[in-house]
């Protein structure tokens, strides 16, 4: 059977098109899918109703004004998979989709295209469809994209009118509007079509939560929620779990088969210098966006230190942090675990970053084995409640703490201060729980107070660090060194992951020494795990030679 989806298949087997391992995953289960239908069954006539109604009505409000909208091979295989695969009854079989490529590459056009249909082509009574972002600017792209496209489309601006606060379609009564994240009671709403416009951007996963159950309403029968986006400097956000639960579908760990997932990325990182893989994050290269100013952006970052991420992340896709990063996204990333039974009887030297008041606090073990180049990281963090409280009641959170606290990665101290005693206890609980021989513990000589007595009453040898540029400069060096080839395992802790993506550097050079200190990228970020790290691996340095003696 040829359609767009097998034609568009066809070309990434035969090599006409260059793809990453994930647009080719998805495709492959499209594929067999048509060929070996189950519960599902790909109608392609369904798919062109809906594919047809929007390049024939839907018409261009930019460039050519009032030309057709004319989809590429990438959209109308997308398309098609989206429309045309379907039950008995003919209701559609995804409804969600998270659709992620490179910046300019059609993606507000198409979601006011796929906005226009479902407001009057979807067969649904009084649909709903809204354009949701953190921003009501940002939600008023899609939508008035959709309104030029109204205005400029003869059939449309007869049938469809726009009105004070939204887009009506008065034969079946249905209605497209926008809406920012401080709407109240998203979840209220009997959507039957939402576009998410940059979801990479969001940093309040309950936005996307709340707009999801607005789909769920039993008298929608087949809903969709669109996710449409770029990557952004924003990490561990809801965009990062959406790729990690798509890549899971993919991958066949996790079972979802209302969920498509579309991914243009690069492949691999150094591919952003090579033009022939430029396609695999941006589909519509040389069609909808413009091939030279992708070369003239590539060379500017070349050269430009500070412009490269920006590059890497909104024309390439790819995860990256800011550009004052200490570290970039994929060398602070590890997926390692630890083998507690592996370490367990060895030696650890400890570190701490305690809080002087309200901050986040944490906790330290690492371990080297002998014969073995990696450095083994155990992290806990502690938060007073107060805290916590204060933070859950701002707009954006800086961080889901209560989420990392329901997932054993961080202690929720009651009152107002970090329990200093509630670290001891940890630092005793790992050591005796796994047989750890902890040898010295490497803290803030400016803010420990009686928690040191108390560590020495317990056994532990404590010792002073005095942090600053002067005694952090090398080993800071070297443990950028350490992440950057992936010797540092901290077991997937997701607390440690985002203090490692939020530190920065500043550097110095005082009398012609250079020097350095991890600072914060963003005041609002914590890198407390970060300064515990490193605490402990100064002091693991500072007795290097005795402490590799010891190891076994």
């Amino acid at each position: 059977m040829s359609n767009a989806i097998t034609e568009y298949y066809t070309k990434m087997v035969n090599g006409e098109i260059l793809v990453n391992d994930m647009i080719k995953k998805q495709y492959d289960i499209l594929a067999n899918a048509i060929e070996q239908p189950g519960r599902f069954h790909y109608d392609d006539d369904i798919a062109t109703k809906h594919i047809s109604f929007m390049q024939k009505f839907c018409k261009q409000s930019q460039g050519k004004m009032g030309a057709p909208i004319v989809f590429e091979p990438f959209q109308l295989a997308a398309l098609s998979a989206i429309y045309g695969f379907v039950d008995d009854d003919g209701y559609r079989q995804f409804q969600e989709c998270n659709w992620f490529m490179g910046r300019k590459n059609g993606k507000t056009t198409l979601s006011s295209c796929m906005s226009l249909d479902h407001l009057c082509n979807d067969g649904e009574g009084a649909p709903e469809g809204y354009f949701l972002a953190t921003k009501k600017e940002q939600a008023r792209k899609g939508f008035d994209e959709a309104e030029r496209m109204r205005k400029h489309s003869p059939f449309l601006r007869k049938h469809v009118r726009k009105r004070g606060y939204d887009i009506y379609f008065p034969l079946n009564e249905g209605t497209l509007k926008p809406l920012a994240s401080d709407t109240n009671k998203m979840d209220s709403f009997n959507a039957s079509f939402v576009c998410i416009d940059e979801l990479a951007a969001i940093t309040n996963r309950s936005l996307y939560d709340d707009m999801k159950q607005a789909t769920s309403a039993m008298q929608r029968r087949q809903p969709l929620l669109l996710c449409i986006s770029t990557n952004n400097f924003v990490r561990d956000g809801i965009f990062d779990a959406q790729v990690e639960y798509g890549k899971g579908v993919l991958n066949g760990n996790i079972h979802d088969e209302r969920f498509l997932f579309l991914y243009y990325a690069l492949d691999k990182k150094e591919h952003w210098l090579k033009e022939k893989y430029w396609i695999m994050a941006n589909p519509g290269l040389d069609t909808i966006k413009s091939r030279e100013k992708l070369r003239g952006y590539v060379d500017k970052a070349r050269v430009d230190r500070a412009f490269k991420p920006t590059v890497m992340v909104k024309d390439f896709n790819l995860t990256e942090n800011a550009h004052t990063a200490w570290l970039e996204y994929d060398e602070a990333f590890n997926d390692e675990v630890l083998d507690m039974d592996y370490l367990k009887g060895a030696y650890a030297i400890g570190g701490a970053d305690l809080s002087a008041t309200t901050d986040l606090t944490c906790a330290t073990l690492i371990i080297k084995r002998k014969d073995d180049d990696k450095t083994y990281a155990i992290q806990h963090f502690f938060m007073p409640e107060s805290r916590l409280e204060e933070i859950e009641k701002q707009d954006k959170p800086e961080a889901p703490y209560r989420l990392w606290h329901e997932q054993g990665w961080l202690t929720i101290c009651s009152g107002t201060q970090v329990q200093y005693h509630d670290v001891t206890m940890w630092f005793f609980t790992m050591c005796s729980q796994h047989e750890l021989r902890p040898l010295w513990i490497g803290y803030d000589r400016a803010l420990a107070g009686y928690w040191v007595d108390e560590m020495e009453s317990y056994g532990f040898t404590m010792e002073k660090i005095a942090q600053g540029p002067i005694t952090w400069t090398y080993p800071f060096k070297m443990l950028k060194a350490e992440f950057k080839a992936h010797k540092v395992i901290y077991d997937k802790n997701p607390v440690t992951l985002w203090c490692l993506i939020n530190t920065g550097v500043k550097s110095t050079n005082p009398q012609g020494i250079e020097s350095q200190a991890p600072i914060k990228i963003k005041q609002s970020r914590r890198i407390d795990g970060t300064v515990s790290l490193l605490n402990a691996y100064t002091c693991m340095k500072n007795h290097e030679e005795e402490y590799l003696s010891l190891i076994h």
